[in-house]
């Protein structure tokens, strides 16, 4: 079983590495932060991937046994914002028939679709030791699809799976063996009906229904949410299916605000959803780890990892 714990880049330490290495874990994750922050992020962690000092960092946790992997949302940094006065037409309908540049942008514009390729094809040139699965997220939220007269007939989850065929297949030109992930995410949850994956698509289910879902429908929401694993992996595959859970994710339990609120995980529940995983076919498990670096454990002391350690070790 291949497990992975995502930070954010700025709490990668050598005493992280040895945590990951220690428990059995195989892959450190690093996760710039999305929302808001997702363009920023992402050019910080660019940057700092180009100083010996990290790359010091990232070569002592490949010595250790860790692939390295990159993960984040990553629409408005492969499409960027400023292109909107000059080309309206990148950038997705809303509802109300409008253009807009604050969500994604529109998968039927083969330029827009060129444009996104060949910078996902640029960053990935730029990711220091990377492995070959790549995890290019859209924006993070609902209802962020294309509604042009083109778009509007294919599912968010249609458009997600065109952005990245195009994303993969021109990596692939520099990568051939590189693997790209669907992320299965609010909106993308459903299976896509009208677009087949690339080979080297693989899935990437995040249950995030069940930390947020509120109402009186709570129950039957999170069991709808489980409902489609089944369905995204007969269509994906199992030999790379992967899940990417919030076992550790201190920043949404801290509300993604610093300083960060004091962790106790769920072990019961981490040990639990691992075997219900493993029974449903995954291959790989993963959880976000962030908001446990350095400044938590000045805090609180040293997070508690033992459970995930014994889903590595399983």
């Amino acid at each position: 079983m291949r497990t992975s714990l995502l930070i954010h880049p700025d709490e990668l330490s050598k005493k992280w590495i040895d945590r990951l290495a220690d428990l059995k874990v195989t892959t450190l994750g690093l996760h710039p932060r999305g929302g808001r922050w997702a363009v920023s992020s992402l050019e910080d962690l660019l940057a700092r991937l180009k100083t010996p000092e990290y790359r010091a960092l990232l070569d002592y946790a490949a010595d250790r046994g860790l692939e390295i992997a990159y993960e984040f949302h990553a629409a408005a940094t492969l499409l960027p914002r400023d292109l909107f006065d000059r080309h309206p037409e990148y950038f997705r309908m809303d509802r109300e028939g409008k253009r807009v540049p604050n969500w994604n942008f529109c998968v039927s514009n083969e330029e827009a679709l060129d444009i996104v390729a060949e910078r996902a094809a640029e960053i990935v040139r730029q990711l220091y030791r990377s492995g070959d699965r790549f995890h290019f997220w859209l924006d993070d939220g609902h209802d962020l699809a294309c509604h042009c007269p083109e778009c509007t007939e294919l599912s968010a989850s249609d458009q997600q799976l065109v952005v990245l065929n195009a994303m993969l297949r021109r990596i692939r030109e520099d990568r051939p063996e590189a693997r790209l992930a669907y992320l299965a995410y609010f909106d993308t949850l459903a299976v896509p009906s009208k677009v087949t994956p690339e080979p080297g698509i693989f899935l990437e289910y995040a249950p995030m229904e069940k930390y947020v879902a509120k109402g009186n429908d709570r129950e039957e929401r999170i069991a709808a949410e489980f409902r489609l694993i089944d369905p995204l992996l007969d269509f994906f595959g199992r030999k790379e299916s992967r899940v990417l859970e919030y076992w550790y994710d201190n920043s949404m339990y801290s509300n993604w605000t610093k300083p960060p609120k004091s962790f106790t995980p769920d072990d019961e529940a981490v040990l639990k959803d691992a075997a219900f995983y493993r029974e449903k076919g995954f291959r790989s498990i993963a959880s976000f780890g962030c908001f446990l670096g350095p400044d938590y454990e000045e805090l609180y002391g040293e997070p508690d990892f033992s459970a995930f350690g014994r889903v590595a070790r399983a």
